[in-house]
């Protein structure tokens, strides 16, 4: 599909905030191991949401949904499933899985589509190794057999806070204790007390012995309750970016208390001189002057294409640190937006993990921009498009379906023109 974007006239308007896919994620799974009934209330059905709900039917879970919710009836355990779990192109429920599939007692093959299964298990891959347990890649897809024991499990950090989290959803259902050590520089730790704060509220619990250090007491056993998923700080990120530039943007449902690291992105926005406020109606966005900052990604990966569309309207350079993540994810995130920046006349450069911007003269691209299968690039610009004034078309922008499908819609309420064309 191709999306042609313009902006007729002013934008603005009053939106409220997605779900959070992160949390809904995490959410999901609890309930699909507890015993009994939850119902999971403000989802958005994306491909990756539906992913995790289709994986926890696979093992064993019964799933009913509705137009923004899901019933959910858990088994405890994780069952054998009777087939490849399909995980789409979602690197979450890939990796949140993995450990939970070694404890169905047989054998469980993931597939995935898009560069899902490139993307890299290393530390899965060791954990099993040493546990002499089955892990193997393969044509079908990634095989994996248990079980886990429980133990010590030493774990960097600086990969990815997926396979944390994944060995999070298991261990507690062993029958000892088991210690995750995570190995220094940890990176998106606020990820990780997302999923602790998730096991929480289903009556699961976990212990930090020190910085880096978390117990996890077996024997525990996930409890059924009503959850109501918070606004999603990622995917809000987009129109703020587009508020500071525009201005006359309000923001809903956005926690001012959350544990979602993306909510840097506020900070990150004042930094540059956007001018907003909050109050008990939303978040208040005034069009700003702005102008380049440094910024760390280490524990908020998914704001960098965003931040590269802003950093193209800042005055001065922007420089942004430690995005090396961003070249393993749906696409080379860095080599996708600067493809795209350059065709529009911006003036970016990167080394590695390290990305340099300068505010730029914008211009019409000379033909259709590429999403890259990506549904944050696709995002990212549409957001250019709209604050230059640019009209532009993106090829694939279908790709906003697997964390936003209505994204555009969201676009058109804000004052945005989308016409997408098959094709």
């Amino acid at each position: 599909m191709i999306a042609q974007i313009r902006a007729p006239g002013p934008i603005g308007g009053r939106l409220s905030a997605p779900p959070s896919k992160s949390m809904a994620h995490r959410a999901v799974l609890c309930a699909a191991l507890a015993e009994g009934e939850s119902r999971i209330e403000h989802l958005e059905f994306s491909q990756d949401i539906s992913a995790t709900l289709s994986a926890a039917a696979q093992l064993g879970a019964q799933v009913k949904t509705g137009p923004d919710w899901a019933l959910i009836q858990g088994v405890g355990e994780p069952h054998l499933p009777s087939g490849p779990v399909d995980c789409c192109e979602s690197g979450s429920t890939l990796r949140f899985l993995i450990p939970l599939a070694s404890l169905t007692g047989g054998l469980v093959t993931f597939t995935g589509r898009g560069r899902l299964m490139e993307r890299p298990q290393n530390i899965y891959a060791e954990l099993f190794a040493a546990q002499e347990l089955e892990f193997r890649p393969g044509p079908e897809g990634l095989t994996v057999g248990g079980p886990l024991w429980p133990g010590r499990y030493p774990v960097r950090g600086d990969v990815s806070s997926q396979f944390i989290s994944g060995l999070l959803f298991a261990l507690p259902l062993l029958k000892r204790e088991s210690t995750l050590c995570l190995l220094p520089p940890v990176e998106s730790r606020s990820y990780i007390e997302m999923t602790r704060a998730a096991q929480a509220a289903f009556g699961v619990v976990s212990h930090w012995q020190d910085e880096n250090t978390l117990l996890i007491p077996g024997g525990q056993c996930y409890r059924p309750r009503a959850y109501t998923v918070e606004g999603d700080y990622s995917q809000a990120a987009f129109l703020a970016v587009l508020g500071a530039l525009c201005g006359g943007v309000t923001l809903t449902g956005l926690a001012a208390d959350t544990l979602q690291g993306d909510a840097v992105i506020l900070e990150i926005l004042r930094r540059c001189g956007a001018v907003f406020t909050r109050d008990e109606t939303g978040l208040h966005f005034e069009k700003s002057e702005l102008h380049g900052t440094e910024i760390d990604l280490a524990d908020c990966p998914d704001l960098g294409p965003i931040l590269m569309a802003l950093g193209l309207f800042s005055e001065g350079r922007t420089v942004i640190r430690n995005a090396g993540r961003l070249r393993l994810k749906e696409s080379d995130r860095i080599e996708a937006m600067e493809t795209e920046l350059r065709a529009c006349g911006g003036r970016v450069a990167s080394q590695g993990g390290t990305i340099t911007l300068e505010k730029s003269p914008l211009h019409p691209p000379a033909g259709p921009l590429s999403g890259h299968n990506d549904h944050r690039v696709v995002m990212s610009l549409t957001v250019l498009g709209l604050a230059a004034g640019l009209p532009l078309s993106i090829a694939g922008a279908e790709a906003i379906q697997k964390s936003w499908p209505s994204f555009f819609d969201a676009i058109r309420q804000l004052g945005g023109e989308v016409t997408e064309v098959v094709g």
